[in-house]
C-alpha cells in the first residue's frame, strides 16, 4: 500500500515539470507561428 502511494506522489511530482515544460513549449511554437 505505502508502495503505491509513493508511486502516485511520485507521478504528480514528475506530472508538474512535464506539464510546464509542454505549455512554455507550445507557447514558443505560437509565437513562431505567429511571427511568420
Amino acid at each position: 500500500m505505502i508502495v503505491s502511494l509513493v508511486y502516485r506522489v511520485t507521478r504528480k511530482l514528475l506530472a508538474v515539470p512535464a506539464m510546464l515544460l509542454r505549455r512554455d513549449t507550445a507557447r514558443d511554437a505560437e509565437l513562431l507561428v505567429l511571427r511568420h
